[in-house]
């Protein structure tokens, strides 16, 4: 971790040419930096007009300078910021300024980490920042803008405060060893514990529907050679993504488009027809579609709707990875099938568009989306696998009530878990990967 004794700055305004430039610094002493910058002390919390300094006295910039006090900033700390013209050149001299003066440029996350240091926010928080801004929906900014608000955090930290209270419950039992009592009528410990264990599910299932809303979904097409898998994503993305024609073989790449459906963000994956060829680029496109598999959350396979599966489609189901695979019978305009969906097999036209929406609320059912945002919250793969173990935790936990040792150290290991989704309980290398993923300035 960096030193948060020192004076920071940054950017914090998108690189290039801009009508507003902001450089944003964070300090114990912000009196050094007013005088330099500003020639005189602003007030707090008002918008102040100023003309930037050079060390010569030089005017740098004219614009808006305003003034944070600790505690009540963003980091907790003085924070100054500096609202200039958006010009990279006014921007770079402004930064050597501040650093003339004593700061020292920001790492990645700086800022937030130091919020989140200071308790101005707590992880889960600090998380939802850079959730937000790189939402690609408006359900997934929702998402992000609930957990930026402290609404995931509530819901896990009042589970985690059921396990303390049956935890402080069970400590007691086991300073009294003498009490002659029947621990679980007395104290119903399974009872308390069911009620806590339904808390973390509910909790799960809302972090599990924001990652969807957060990640989205991988769906890559396979399928032999003009089965129609690039006529399926041009149906799929609303526009020509794909090159479409009838020779075999078109395709010879891995094509990657990206869309929402519902609001989940869908990354599509067209990819050379499977099959064995002596071409050399081919080879290299199909090498390539089987190496995009290992990384897919679904499979379409693609068929023709007049041959239907054969010998060569089911060599490639016996190949494929272990995730969920939808069977499409594509080209039912060129037959007498209507479009219609029998479990993960679907009967439509790419080209005319029949039954798109069958396969678009398939997609959306295999990923588990409940088709409403209304509660979600924003969460990350850490969160899922946090929650998860803690409930692995009170399952184990459950048949050990009669032996209160075990069951107590079980709770503790499942309030951790949960602990690090807040940061209650963290390590510091932790930190250093979360805030890693940040933009300088923020």
């Amino acid at each position: 971790m960096t030193n948060t004794r020192d004076s920071i700055c940054a950017v914090a305004t998108p690189p290039g040419r801009g009508g507003i430039g902001v450089v944003r610094l964070s300090c114990d002493d912000p009196r050094p930096f007013m005088a330099g910058l500003l020639g005189r002390e602003i007030a707090p919390r008002h918008a102040a007009r100023a003309r930037f300094l050079a060390a010569d006295g030089e005017v740098i910039d004219d614009g808006i300078a305003l003034y944070f006090p600790a505690p009540h900033s963003f980091t907790g700390e003085h924070v100054l910021e500096l609202q200039g013209h958006g010009g990279p050149v006014v921007q770079r001299l402004l930064l050597e300024r501040c650093l003339q003066l004593g700061a020292r440029l920001a790492t990645p996350g700086e800022f937030s980490q130091r919020a989140f240091l200071n308790g101005k926010l707590d992880l889960a928080q600090a998380e939802a920042i850079i959730d937000l801004i790189d939402a690609g929906s408006a359900e997934a900014a929702r998402a992000a803008r609930r957990s930026l608000a402290g609404e995931f955090s509530r819901r896990v930290d009042a589970v985690r405060d059921a396990l303390i209270e049956l935890r402080a419950l069970v400590e007691a039992i086991l300073d009294f060893p003498e009490e002659d009592i029947d621990i679980e009528r007395d104290h119903d410990l399974t009872g308390r514990l069911d009620v806590a264990a339904d808390r973390l599910a509910a909790v799960l299932e809302q972090a599990r529907q924001g990652a969807l809303l957060r990640e989205g979904l991988n769906v890559i097409l396979i399928g032999q050679p003009n089965v129609g898998k690039s006529s399926l994503m041009n149906a799929l993305a609303g526009y020509d993504a794909a090159i479409v024609t009838d020779v075999a073989g078109t395709t010879r790449d891995v094509l990657r488009e990206a869309m929402q459906i519902d609001g989940i963000p869908l990354h599509l994956i067209d990819t050379a027809g499977l099959r064995d060829t002596e071409d050399p680029v081919e080879r290299l496109g199909i090498a390539r579609a089987w190496a995009e598999l290992a990384r897919a959350d679904i499979a379409v396979l693609l068929v023709d709707a007049q041959h239907g599966v054969g010998r060569e489609e089911a060599e490639i189901l016996a190949r494929l990875p272990d995730i969920p695979v939808i069977t499409v019978h594509n080209k039912i305009d060129l037959t007498s099938e209507t479009a219609r969906i029998e479990g993960d097999e679907i009967w439509l036209s790419a080209k005319i568009g029949t039954g798109i929406d069958l396969l678009r609320g398939r997609l959306l059912a295999l990923a588990g989306w409940r088709g409403t945002g209304e509660g979600v919250i924003s969460a990350r793969t850490r969160h899922l696998h946090a929650l998860r173990r803690a409930g692995e935790h009170l399952a184990v936990a459950r048949g050990l009530v009669l032996q209160p040792e075990l069951f107590a150290e079980e709770l503790r290991l499942a309030q951790d878990a949960l602990g690090e989704i807040t940061g209650a309980c963290h390590a510091d290398d932790l930190l250093g990967v979360i805030f890693a993923q940040f933009c300088i300035g923020k």
